[in-house]
């Protein structure tokens, strides 16, 4: 296994979840990459894969009934049909009443845009009937009316289809959140311009003007924020545990 997974995780679930996905992230070496989202994502949250209920209430979700009674990385949230692609969040953590989807990001947003699309399955009518903001943005961003420059929009739009199918199945409400680190610089020590930090930052928030009011609420949150929040629980191994999240990784 990795030596860029912390040696107190349950390194045997981690890598369950990581050879299920098909990202291929640990074969490939992605994993290991100082740029890797992955591995800061999986770090953080595979503390709590075995106590979830250590995992404090996510700003912004408080009231959405935690604690948490399952924590989970790698997690596949399939459309209503069979074949195709379903996508995949980084993290999941459900409560009593919510499932939370986690699209987490590290230097993606400073890569420059995504090319992603959506074929003609998104169109079919399976969504529900309060989806209707989700689905007026995906066909926005389909005939390029509304563009996201560092956001990958079409990936969040994807995965709130995914969610809202999932959460509807188990009679649960879903949030999907967007979870981000703002590095200063790249690994070998290029600064990331305060201006593009700045855009993305107005992406995060556009995109959620667009998909207001909708049955999946969507919700965002900054690495530094949820360490905070990490930082603050009573339980001295979880505000140790972000100490080195924050040593190792620097998502700040």
């Amino acid at each position: 296994m990795t030596d860029s997974i912390f040696p107190y995780l349950p390194k045997e679930l981690i890598a369950q979840a990581l050879q299920a996905s098909p990202g291929n992230e640990i074969e490939s070496g992605k994993f290991d990459s100082p740029e890797s989202s992955a591995a800061l994502a999986v770090n953080t949250f595979g503390f709590f894969l075995e106590r979830p209920a250590d995992l404090p209430p996510l700003s912004g979700t408080e009231t959405n009934g935690w604690p948490a009674r399952v924590v989970a990385i790698e997690k596949c949230v399939r459309f209503p049909w069979r074949g195709g692609k379903h996508p995949w969040l980084d993290a999941y953590a459900e409560t009593g009443t919510h499932m939370i989807g986690i699209e987490s990001k590290r230097y993606e947003p400073f890569r420059g845009p995504s090319n992603k699309t959506f074929s003609d399955a998104y169109r079919r009518r399976v969504w529900g009937e309060h989806m209707g903001p989700f689905e007026k943005l995906r066909d926005q961003l389909a005939k390029r009316k509304v563009e996201f420059h560092h956001l990958d929009a079409v990936q969040l739009v994807k995965h709130a289809f995914g969610l809202r199918t999932h959460a509807s199945k188990n009679s649960k409400q879903a949030i999907l959140l967007y979870l981000y680190a703002e590095p200063s610089s790249w690994p070998n020590g290029k600064i990331i311009p305060e201006v593009r930090i700045q855009k993305h930052r107005e992406e995060v928030a556009l995109f959620g003007e667009f998909v207001r009011h909708a049955e999946v609420d969507y919700k965002h949150l900054t690495y530094k924020q949820l360490l905070s929040t990490l930082e603050e629980s009573e339980n001295e191994e979880v505000r140790r545990h972000a100490q080195n999240i924050s040593e190792r990784f620097h998502p700040l």
